[in-house]
């Protein structure tokens, strides 16, 4: 349990420094229009879930994601699919988001979605149950042809016999095409 939870914290800052850098390269950015990331990629790293839903089997777990991202030309939205899973369950959640350049090469996202959980009423790093995800996140090419991304998805009245919403924390690495 210590080594999730030190996991955990450390997707949890890497994806806060994240955010934060982009939101300051946000802030010094010229007026000139900036050039985000415009291609797709497709990737893997770590995911989490911060969150329980109070009924004792809900809480904390770490374990995986595979995240694909596809561009649509001229337009800057998104639509993005990621497989969230542990070691009991999975859920697939796909998501629509507005993408805003912040600096070139990299975006700021947010968008919704729905996760599909693969068993309902086993944990998932995304709750227990189908739900309404909210989506917020940042990436950036770190060299060419890749992709560093971390991200939050809030999955809505997310576990069964509760009210209460997850958050999960993910992050990786991909490959652009």
């Amino acid at each position: 349990m210590k080594t999730i939870l030190s996991t955990l914290s450390i997707v949890g800052l890497s994806s806060l420094c994240t955010i934060a850098a982009s939101i300051v390269m946000l802030q010094s950015a010229s007026a000139a229009p900036v050039n985000g990331m415009n291609k797709g990629y497709v990737g893997g790293g770590m995911a989490g879930s911060v969150t329980n839903g109070g009924t004792g089997s809900d809480g904390l777990n770490f374990g995986g994601n595979l995240q694909g991202r596809l561009a649509i030309p001229n337009a800057p939205i998104s639509v993005r699919g990621t497989v969230l899973f542990n070691g009991n369950n999975s859920a697939i959640v796909p998501v629509v988001t507005y993408d805003m350049p912040v600096a070139p090469g990299t975006n700021v996202y947010a968008g919704v979605g729905g996760a599909f959980v693969q068993n309902e009423g086993v944990n998932s790093p995304i709750g227990t149950r189908n739900s309404v995800v909210l989506n917020a996140g940042v990436e950036t090419q770190v060299a060419k042809g890749i992709v560093v991304y971390t991200d939050a998805k809030l999955g809505i009245n997310a576990y069964q016999g509760s009210s209460a919403s997850s958050l999960g924390l993910s992050g990786g690495v991909g490959i652009q095409y």
